[in-house]
């Protein structure tokens, strides 16, 4: 694609790597046949394709409008055209680059502006949360219906294996995870565990800035990075063999760290290790001897949702589901499994209507083989679906804790 980028944003870091990213579209249209908001809605600006037009358009110094900005808004960033793409386009930094730059350009209204702002300072605040999300369960039973099947009902974390082993991995508990699903941590401690494993949270490590990042504030985004490096670094000296991921949309943005900071002077080399060490619990897990994860019992056929975040953002398409066959897990067949499920982080919240259609082609794909249990590798995706399952839903690491 042929570029010619204002002054104002060719002479910077980020106009020139969109500008890269840019060139590298042959305009060929692969991208729209796995697009869930232009399979939904038929229109070209909402899909990959039409969208970068939009971005070149105001790179090249057009005028933008908050029409082109909401179909930027429609983008749930799923990163399925990337996956796609036969020229490898990274789509997901072009949009990012290109909100942070929008933002600044077109003021948004007070009501959109006021609760992007309240959804970044909440959700990434480990106690804040925690404390609204149990006055939620509280009230729960007395809450309008459309409210109360977003609260979810509290749930209790198994015991934290007590035994120390010489193979130390780190974990991040994350923001809204240790509230709302206490067990998944827990349970992938037990499990590795189990593999003479030691897992272990640093208390310092918080959101992985991927909330901040993606609502279009990158300089906070980039603070909650440095925060978790440092919080990390003590024990990655100490030779922590890996940072495993129990939420694939924390896994996605821990492993971009390196390139996020790559230009920092103080934190460039050490954003380079984590990231080199960030791995997804899955892929860890089928590298090791999986013998004694084998389940004495069955726990029904299941359903497994494979995150956006993991298959096109990671890139770790398949892989639980051959974990989860090597422990004797019967897996259900499911459809359009590259399709997103309309959690997107804080997508359901900002984009209600067509997060609620995608969620019911989800359920629907999910369903076709009538599984006993829905299982995924996300909180965001686990707390989405259950909004509307059927049946219930875990995190996959809770099978292979039974």
């Amino acid at each position: 694609m042929q570029t010619n980028l204002v002054q104002q944003f060719a002479n910077t870091p980020e106009g020139q790597e969109a500008e890269s990213i840019l060139r590298a579209c042959v305009h060929c249209g692969f991208c729209t046949a796995t697009c869930p908001t232009y399979q939904e809605l038929n229109d070209e600006r909402d899909g990959p394709r039409g969208r970068i037009y939009l971005m070149k358009m105001f790179l090249e110094g057009e005028e933008i409008t908050e029409k082109t900005r909401d179909h930027l808004d429609r983008c749930l960033t799923c990163r399925s055209c990337e996956t796609t793409c036969p020229s490898g386009v990274q789509y997901g930094r072009l949009v990012d680059i290109s909100r942070g730059l929008i933002e600044k350009e077109v003021p948004r209204e007070p009501k959109d502006k006021w609760m992007r702002w309240g959804l970044a300072r909440v959700l990434p605040n480990r106690q804040l949360f925690g404390l609204l999300l149990r006055m939620g369960q509280v009230f729960r039973p007395v809450l309008p219906e459309k409210l109360r099947t977003k609260v979810p009902p509290r749930k209790s974390a198994s015991p934290w294996p007590a035994a120390s082993h010489n193979r130390v991995v780190l974990a991040l508990a994350g923001c809204v995870q240790p509230s709302a699903t206490p067990n998944t941590n827990a349970a992938a401690a037990r499990v590795l565990d189990k593999l003479g494993i030691t897992m272990v949270e640093a208390p310092e490590a918080g959101c992985c800035g991927a909330v901040n990042y993606h609502l279009s504030e990158h300089e906070k985004g980039l603070e909650r990075m440095r925060q978790n490096i440092d919080a990390w670094w003590p024990a990655i000296e100490a030779g922590a063999e890996a940072i495993i991921m129990t939420a694939s949309g924390c896994g996605a943005m821990v492993q971009d760290y390196g390139h996020l900071l790559k230009d920092d002077p103080v934190y460039a080399a050490k954003a380079k290790k984590v990231s080199e060490l960030c791995t997804d619990l899955g892929a860890f897990l089928l590298k090791q001897d999986l013998e004694k994860l084998k389940l004495n019992q069955s726990p029904g056929k299941v359903a497994f949702h494979c995150p956006c975040t993991l298959q096109h953002a990671m890139k770790q398409s398949g892989v639980v589901e051959q974990v989860l066959a090597k422990a004797g897990v019967e897996l259900a067949q499911t459809r359009d499994k590259h399709l997103c499920c309309g959690s997107a982080g804080t997508y359901s919240v900002l984009q209600p209507e067509l997060s609620q259609k995608l969620l019911d082609n989800k359920l629907k794909a999910l369903t076709v083989d009538n599984p006993d249990r829905i299982v995924t590798a996300n909180i965001g995706c686990q707390m989405h679906l259950e909004t509307k399952s059927p049946v219930q839903v875990n995190h996959w690491i809770e099978l292979l804790d039974q």
